[in-house]
């Protein structure tokens, strides 16, 4: 077989056309045959007639078959033709020198006077069509059917007449056939040529790669439609690496600059005193900064391989939003935030890790609590800081403290996507999400104001790992806006995961 895919569309079509001519040609054959045939059976018709009128008249007169057969066979002679005379007990009467037929001349016994009957016999090699008009009934002794046999020839000419006319059947089916195979063989691998370019060009190209156009057949119009989804994506997770790499590069900045100045004055002796104190709290911070976003990136790893490792157990909401607030009590005291928690309905709980809901929740606060601290884009996706030391001390009046809230609540719902679940809610009056960001505030290292983002120093993981721990678990993350001000993220999580789910 050809290697190359049009080679291979015009080979098959070849085969389908050599196909087709001889089908054509087969049927083509028995027609002409059985029209040829039905000629010469005319013909001896035309012939047999005027004979069996002279044999009728001359047989009984003259009383010698044979002689009166062979005036008869003298006349036709020249035109190819033979002439036998069938008795009435079957045998067939020839003229000396005459081939005998190898075959029999079946007469029906029922055939009355002038009846005719037709077939083909053999004679030595010569195959033979013949036409037998009956002169008497079945009773009557002597001749019984005179018999005008021509060589059978209707094979010859319908071979003939298919060699003359099958080169024109060929020439219009190469002339129907061709542009089709030609447009065909086009519209499949002219669309596939471009896709294996684009591919080509794909793991080199730096520039977001232009769409391929969408056409040629169904198929190829699926394969070019995920092509240039996966193309989309891959370009989307180039800018991504990209991103996160520049934030890395900030995220990292920052701290080691604060651990080597620190640690260059522990050395030197510049520190002494209580300075060597703050100058070990200052590292201490920091390091656990870095700690915080590597285990941020751990995270991720460990969702994308399928390798959490989670263990479901029963969890009361009563007690989890307690636990919560707990946690960030003193961190939200600090920042000047009132921590509320909105009793749910008693006896609510549900199934999921432990771990994990911790870190949903941790993350969705942590954010709150960072969404105050002048930094916009902590809530979609900022610093998550477990501990309260972590938390920036934002300059604030007395009149402002008064205004800083979250609040942590948990209520069941039903419906999609979850069907019975539970989900986790944290609503702060802080700046809330940025408009028209609401829809891409779980992708990760997305930021709302990169410019503002800088400032912050938040590597856009933190809600992206609340979703993916959330879907984890056969469940969905929210984000929205409340008014006056304010913004409100939602965690959904099925009441007990289902089999593929948290497992």
């Amino acid at each position: 077989m050809p290697r190359a895919l049009s080679w291979r569309i015009g080979l098959s079509f070849a085969v389908l056309a050599i196909a087709t001519w001889v089908a054509i040609g087969g049927a083509l054959f028995l027609v002409l045959r059985g029209l040829h045939a039905d000629a010469t059976t005319a013909r001896l018709n035309d012939v047999a007639t005027p004979l069996v009128a002279q044999a009728r008249q001359r047989l009984p007169a003259v009383g010698d078959v044979r002689a009166v057969l062979v005036d008869l066979r003298d006349q036709v002679e020249a035109q190819g033709y033979s002439v036998y005379v069938v008795a009435a007990d079957g045998q067939i009467l020839t003229v000396e020198g005459d081939a005998a037929p190898l075959d029999t001349v079946p007469i029906p016994a029922g055939a009355v006077r002038g009846a005719t009957v037709g077939g083909a016999f053999r004679a030595g090699s010569q195959g033979y069509a013949w036409v037998a008009i009956v002169l008497r009934g079945p009773q009557a002794l002597g001749p019984r059917a005179l018999v005008v046999a021509a060589p059978d020839r209707s094979a010859g000419d319908a071979l003939r007449d298919l060699v003359a006319a099958l080169p024109a059947v060929v020439i219009v089916s190469l002339l129907v056939g061709a542009p089709i195979a030609w447009l065909i063989s086009r519209s499949v691998t002219g669309p596939l040529r471009r896709l294996s370019a684009a591919a080509a060009a794909l793991p080199t190209g730096t520039a977001a790669p232009t769409p391929l156009p969408i056409d040629g057949p169904t198929e190829v119009r699926d394969l070019t439609s995920q092509f240039n989804a996966m193309a989309g994506e891959l370009a989307r997770t180039r800018r991504e690496e990209a991103d996160l790499l520049a934030n890395l590069r900030h995220d990292l900045r920052t701290p080691v600059t604060v651990i080597a100045g620190f640690a260059a004055a522990l050395t030197d002796g510049t520190a002494s005193g209580d300075d060597v104190g703050r100058a070990a709290r200052a590292i201490e911070e920091e390091a656990g900064r870095l700690e915080e976003l590597v285990g941020q990136l751990g995270t991720v790893e460990q969702l994308d391989s399928g390798e959490a490792g989670f263990r479901p157990e029963a969890i009361g909401a009563t007690d989890l939003l307690a636990q919560t607030a707990e946690r960030f009590r003193s961190g939200a005291a600090a920042a000047g935030i009132q921590m509320t928690v909105i009793a749910p309905v008693p006896g609510l709980s549900f199934t999921a890790d432990r771990l994990a809901v911790d870190r949903i929740l941790g993350n969705l606060v942590g954010n709150a609590i960072a969404a105050f601290g002048g930094d916009p884009s902590g809530l979609v996706g900022g610093p998550i800081r477990a501990a309260p030391h972590h938390t920036e001390r934002p300059a604030t009046t007395e009149a402002s403290r008064a205004t800083r809230h979250i609040w942590l609540a948990a209520r069941r719902v039903s419906g999609p996507p979850a069907g019975d679940g539970v989900a986790l809610e944290v609503t702060d009056d802080g700046p809330g999400v940025p408009p028209g960001t609401t829809a891409r505030v779980f992708e990760r290292f997305f930021r709302a104001d990169p410019a503002r983002a800088r400032a912050g120093g938040s590597s856009g993981l933190g809600l992206a790992i609340v979703r993916d721990l959330a879907r984890a678990h056969g469940g969905e993350a929210y984000a929205e806006n409340v008014a006056p001000h304010g913004a409100r993220v939602s965690v959904v999580l099925p009441l007990v995961p289902g089999p593929g789910d948290a497992g």
